[in-house]
């Protein structure tokens, strides 16, 4: 189990605790120092802390703004928030000032002479430049026209969508307190197959339109007379009352010209003898046309309906592409007529593209040297590289799409395809294939391609160490249409030529292994890297045999750039090889059997997790050692028995210490590193260098058996015990796998021992499975898409599909064919025409095979989850199928009726339906019309390729620290002091991610759980809906971080009152969560057990009921009749049948449960009574009801809110692979067996039995309704 080895020796979790509490501490310190450094300031009287409002002067109404700043803000944030308020977004080219002196935009507000919370900002207007006017234009298009769908290259369809507004939680008063009216589960349907409309959103709205049209103008660019005296651009606009305006953006501002489509006279026209002009373009358009004012009052007001956090566009991360869209027809998509469409480019990057062109590693390097000394400039300096590598990840992904598309040309055209090279936007791009033939001995292209992510993760790694003076460059991975592209910043000097002698890299390997650099320069800032990743010093050897220190890879170079900086390079082997596995299975490239690569190295968790290991052992050891010689010393003092008194009880004293010192250990004697270099072909010339040599291949052996031995079968364990949260999809098994240091090669191995576990592990089995399954097809895939032209992807992929997954539906798919696009692409790799399911079955089985050395059963096609899988391809291709009904299967009659009719939207239930022809019944009728599909996918379901991007972006140290604080304060019972580290933690998380990025959802997430165990529930509500949004826009809207954030935000809302709109929460997941996995989860019984409590709060008793039935199914199934869970269920279900009035059902689930504890706890365990007393009641009460038929048949039987806390208290349900966390302590998972072998069955109702007697004879139990802290369901995510 996870946490057995640190409960093994307190000292080493009391060496853990004393640096937290000592980081805290100095977190702590450095926040009051920076607020005793300000209030010193004579010039500042507000404290670093405060808030205060700020009064802000306009040119025109309202005149003033107040706005809350804090003196820790720079100006340009003030700046910023004028921009976007709804009084001011009309200013864009503006500067501020102070007593009549101008701001610098870049200075902290702390920094500005004189600043009060008194004080007053004037806006001062600026001329324009022609930058600064196509800025203005930009912003006022984003304003006042609610542009269609973009087409980016970055972004795919809907990215960044957001379910949550859509979701219908309906009125509170529809679930009325005494149990009638509706409720979100009402109709809820527990046998329905999964379906794919839960992606549908409703049809948006059409928002009020403001002009008809505003574009650049056909008379742009101006004349050199005309810019010569400030003409910018030429606008043209299409008012609403259909009037064609020209207008003319001056460095004074905008007026109305006298120009029209075809005569060109740009001076200003005279209405009423006077000029229209006015600094914003916005103010002009609300003189010019009487309805724009009001439609835009009404365009604000209807933008103003959605939460902030659904139509911001995320600034440092790539928003998460759905892999089902709606289809790209009305009303979901409507594609209209935009002149300034195709003007973007230059209205973003100028005429000379010069706006979009960067020197990112400049950036990177200079940002990385900003001083980092208080926390004011490590917020600064974090902020800034969390937004650099974010533009940098996007500048990357651009370039890379046109090279996969061709649109760029290499600098070498003349070399093979694998070995061309790119420079687009001072990015350097080359594919992650060996197309030079330097890993021609590890495996070639397959070698080369998981050199380059794992690269990747070392760079990631570096970046977090964050080594003042080594440098890193910037580094993204790519993958798009089959094939890998690396994007790296360009380091100086790195396409120098030396001159001959000397060495393009100054240390480590130069050409392979036989040239060997060792610059002494390099070694200080290695050593630090080396040793914070367990890397040890070790020598090397060259081609002439002789001996070199490294204290890094040989394969890890070191390059002194004409900039002067260190820069590390290739960090693919920071960690050693995993021998035991490629000695098993490397067979050589030529082996059909044999692994795919030799690069199979161990991940950085594993070491780290092994270094802890050795570390306790070498604790154990000296404790032993102490233990020992206090024995000996002991032994010694009693054979000296003619002690005085005195020296006695200076012994005694003695001994105190002694026991204080024996449970302390020193470990700074500790060392231990690994040799990455080992089994790679290193010759020690030696017999010295051999023995050293072999006994870092020990080490590096026991790590290896470390992780088969104890690091996998204790995943396993805790996943069969309920330790830990269980994996609902492939995304989430494989992070639980790379935490605990698992290479996914190991999935076969997981597999393996999750067989022997029966039903309990199934889960595991099934996600494992299809996760190697999903992985092959990946790489089959990639291949077959690698040498294809984009317009026959589409073709590829849906028989590639058809074949895998429509096979129930038609045995023998064709290839679809265009046959233009066929003689077009003459010379083009068609080789997946010749795909058959037989002969991908064969593939696949052998791809599996030899990936993960794991046989397939021979069935396996007919278990393929249809859903599921479809859903797992697409997430690791990239791919977004449109949404629509996917036939799997042979429609039966009843399905080919049912085929015509409309799909429900989500949130969408429950709305009244209107009269006339919808758009999309319209469309459905149509699509009835043609010929049904011969096959499951067609061609046209595939709407776009989205590339998948990982980047090298490191965390933010400084907010992670503040949180970390905060928990501690918070365990150590200091709340205040820990509440306000953990609201500093957001505020970094915030101001360093901006509010959606991936890591502020998991923080919000956090924060909620700590808030409601805290009891300060309403704050848990609220960061609990924030963290649903972001991880929808971030993640996905069907991630498992996502469904679990719902099913948190589910619970949240229940404890604060709205139970109504908690069900509708936990509908709404349950429906992603049967696409994501199906039916049976193991942690679904949590869920189905809150939404019963919930429906018992309701008073909904007999729905409960149903709830609590199929919870007790899906238990039975896992874990068997005969098992405690089960009998608890039964338990559960017993009391709530007794609720609903089923006694004899009641009698017969409480037997069961009492049998189950007699039989596996004894008789005298506390279970056991406790069944058999309700059992006993029950039996009794069952008889009185049957012999008072006739009077029961009279009178109706009156209800309370009777919710038994069996179902109420249950233990906290984490997130996958996460502990979970209990005020006072760490309590398993639901379906934990630990629940019942501690005596009493987790939750057992303490109450007398009567009170539940006398309800069901209809006499109301006063104390029950004293009792709401009972009607909180367990609940789920766990410590980060």
């Amino acid at each position: 189990m996870a946490a057995a080895p640190t409960n093994e020796q307190p000292p080493v979790s009391e060496e853990a605790a004393k640096q937290q509490q000592e980081s805290q501490e100095q977190l702590v310190k450095e926040l009051e120092h920076e607020a005793t450094q300000d209030q010193q300031h004579e010039q500042l009287e507000a404290p670093v802390s405060e808030m205060f409002q700020l009064t802000v002067k306009l040119p025109y109404p309202p005149h003033q703004i107040h706005i809350m700043v804090s003196t820790q803000e720079q100006v340009q944030d003030i700046r910023q928030s004028i921009i976007e308020l709804p009084d001011t977004f009309q200013y864009s080219c503006f500067h501020l000032e102070h007593n009549g002196v101008r701001i610098n935009d870049f200075v902290e507000l702390s920094d500005v002479p004189g600043i009060t919370p008194d004080s007053e900002l004037v806006l001062v207007e600026d001329p324009y430049t022609e930058k600064e006017a196509r800025i203005h234009f930009l912003r006022m298009r984003e304003l006042i026209q609610p542009s269609g769908p973009k087409v980016d290259a970055v972004y795919g369809i809907s990215a960044g969508l957001s379910l949550f507004d859509t979701i219908n939680t309906g009125d509170e008063n529809a679930g009325k307190a005494d149990g009638t009216g509706t409720h979100p589960m009402s109709d809820y349907d527990f046998d329905a197959a999964a379906t794919f409309d839960h992606f549908l959103p409703p049809a948006p709205k059409t928002a009020p339109k403001c002009i008809r049209s505003i574009a650049l103008s056909a008379w742009n660019p101006p004349p050199y007379h005309l810019k010569q005296k400030g003409h910018l651009l030429y606008i043209q606009v299409q008012t609403l009352e259909g009037e064609t305006v020209q207008i003319t953006s001056h460095v004074s501002g905008f007026y109305v010209n006298k120009s029209s489509t075809t005569s060109f006279d740009p001076s200003p026209k005279l209405v009423g003898g006077k000029p229209q002009h006015e600094h914003s373009l916005l103010n002009l358009l609300s003189k010019i046309s009487p309805q724009f004012t009001k439609e835009f009052e009404a365009l604000q007001e209807f933008n103003s309906r959605r939460d902030p956090l659904v139509t911001f566009q995320p600034t440092n991360a790539i928003p998460a592409s759905p892999w089902l869209v709606p289809p790209q027809a009305p009303p979901y998509h409507v594609h209209q007529p935009d002149m300034a469409r195709p003007q973007e480019t230059y209205l973003l990057s100028g005429t000379e593209n010069i706006d979009s062109l960067r020197d990112f590693n400049e950036e990177f390097q200079s940002t990385r040297e900003l001083p980092r000394e208080t926390v004011q400039e490590r917020v600064f300096r974090e902020r800034l590289l969390s937004k650099l590598f974010a533009d940098y990840t996007e500048a990357a992904v651009r370039g890379a799409v046109l090279i996969a598309k061709g649109e760029v040309a290499p600098l070498n055209p003349t070399e093979g395809r694998d070995a061309q090279i790119y420079v687009y936007n001072n990015i350097f791009f080359s594919y992650g294939a060996d197309g030079v033939g330097t890993f021609a001995n590890e495996g070639g292209d397959e070698a080369a391609r998981v050199a380059t992510g794992k690269d990747v993760l070392g760079v990631k790694a570096v970046n977090q160490l964050d080594i003042p003076g080594l440098s890193t460059p910037g580094t993204v991975v790519i993958d798009y249409l089959g094939r890998r592209l690396v994007a790296q910043s360009i380091v100086p000097g790195i396409f120098k030529q030396k001159e001959e002698g000397q060495n393009q890299i100054d240390y480590g390997g130069v050409e392979g292994r036989d040239v060997i650099a060792t610059t002494e320069a390099f070694v200080p800032v290695f050593e630090k890297m080396s040793k914070a990743m367990r890397v040890k010093k070790h020598p090397v050897w060259d081609k002439e045999g002789k001996r070199h220190e490294l204290v890094a890879s040989v394969e890890t170079k070191g390059l002194l750039g004409t900039d002067a900086r260190r820069y590390v390079l290739d960090l693919y082997r920071i960690t050693p090889l995993d021998v035991d596995w490629l000695e098993k299975h490397w067979k050589g490239g030529e082996d059909e059997t044999s692994y795919p690569h030799r690069m199979a190295v161990l991940r950085q968790e594993l070491v780290e997790g092994f270094w802890k290991y050795k570390m306790r052992e070498y604790v154990a050891a000296e404790m032993e050692k102490k233990r020992k010689a206090r024995e000996e010393e002991e032994a010694k003092k009693a054979e000296n028995a003619e002690a005085n008194e005195d020296a006695e009880k200076t012994e005694q004293v003695g001994e105190k210490k002694e026991e204080q010192q024996i449970d302390r250990v020193d470990i700074s004697g500790f060392e231990f590193a690994l040799n990455p270099d080992v089994f790679s072909g290193q010759q020690p010339q030696t017999e010295e260098e051999k023995a050293e040599m072999l006994k870092d291949e020990d080490n590096v052996r026991s790590a290896c058996s470390f992780l088969v031995g104890r690091v996998i079968p204790g995943l396993i364990e805790d996943l069969k015990e309920g330790d830990v949260g269980s994996p609902m999809d492939g995304y989430s098994l494989s992070r639980l796998m790379h935490k605990r240091g698992i290479n996914i090669r190991y999935l076969g191995t997981l597999v393996n021992l999750a067989s022997e576990h029966g039903s309990k592990l199934e889960s595991i089995k099934t996600i494992a499975i299809q996760e190697m399954i999903a992985r092959s097809c990946k790489h089959v895939l990639n291949v077959l898409l690698r040498n294809l032209p984009q317009p026959l992807t589409s073709y590829c992929i849906s028989h590639f599909l058809n074949c895998l997954l429509g096979t129930e539906f038609n045995s023998d798919p064709k290839p679809e064919k265009d046959k233009d696009l066929w003689e077009l692409y003459h010379d083009a790799d068609f080789n997946f025409e010749n795909i058959t399911p037989a002969t991908l079955k064969a593939v696949l089985e052998k791809e599996v095979l030899r990936r993960f050395r794991y046989t397939l059963p021979e069935a396996w096609m007919g278990q393929i989850k249809h859903h599921q899988m479809c859903r797992e391809i697409a997430l690791k291709m990239g791919l977004q199928f449109r949404i629509r009904k996917y036939q799997f299967k042979a429609p039966t009659e009843e399905e080919k009726a049912a085929a015509a009719a409309p799909p429900v939207t989500n949130g969408s239930a429950g709305g009244k339906k209107k009269k006339g022809k919808s758009p999309t019944a319209a469309a459905t009728a149509e699509e009835a019309t043609k010929a049904a599909p011969t096959t499951t996918f067609v061609a046209d379901d595939l709407l776009n390729i989205v590339p998948l991007v990982k980047d090298a972006s490191s965390r933010s140290q400084l907010a992670e620290e503040a949180l970390e604080a905060g928990r501690i304060s918070i365990i150590q019972d200091q709340k205040d002091l820990g509440q306000e580290l953990l609201l500093e933690s957001l505020s970094l998380h915030e101001q360093i991610y901006g509010v959606l990025h991936p890591e502020v959802a998991r923080v919000y997430n956090t924060l909620a759980m700590l808030y409601y165990q805290l009891d300060e529930k309403p704050a848990a509500v609220e960061l609990a809906r924030k963290a649903v949004i972001v991880s929808e826009r971030t993640l996905g809207v069907d991630s498992s971080e996502t469904i679990l954030n719902y099913l948190n935000l589910g619970l949240f809302e229940h404890s604060n009152g709205n139970t109504h709109a908690a069900l509708a929460y936990i509908r709404h997941a349950f429906g992603f969560w049967r696409i994501v996995y199906g039916d049976g989860h193991p942690d679904s019984v949590t869920t189905m057990n809150n939404a019963a409590v919930m429906l018992q709060a309701l008073k909904h008793y007999h729905d409960s009921r149903l709830w609590f039935e199929a919870s007790l199914k899906v238990c039975e199934s896992i874990f068997g009749k005969s098992s405690p869970n089960t009998a608890t269920l039964s338990f559960q279900l017993a009391q709530a049948l007794a609720l609903d009035q089923d006694s004899k059902g009641a009698v017969a689930r409480m037997r069961d449960a009492y049998n189950v504890f007699l039989a596996e706890l004894g008789p005298n365990d506390r279970n056991t009574k406790e069944a058999e007393n309700w059992l006993e009641q029950l039996t009794q009460n069952a008889v009185h009801i049957a012999k008072q038929a006739k009077d029961l048949q009279q009178r109706r039987l009156r209800r309370i809110n009777l919710t038994p806390r069996v179902t109420l208290a249950a233990k906290p349900q984490p997130q996958a692979g996460q502990a979970s966390v209990k005020e006072g302590g760490v309590a398993e998972s639901t379906t934990s067996a630990a629940g019942v072998s501690g005596g009493r069955a987790e939750g057992m109702d303490e109450r007398s039995i009567d009170e539940l007697i006398k309800f069901i004879e209809g006499h109301e139990g006063g104390q029950t309704q004293k009792r709401p802290q009972r009607q909180n369901p367990r609940r789920r995510g766990g410590r980060k």
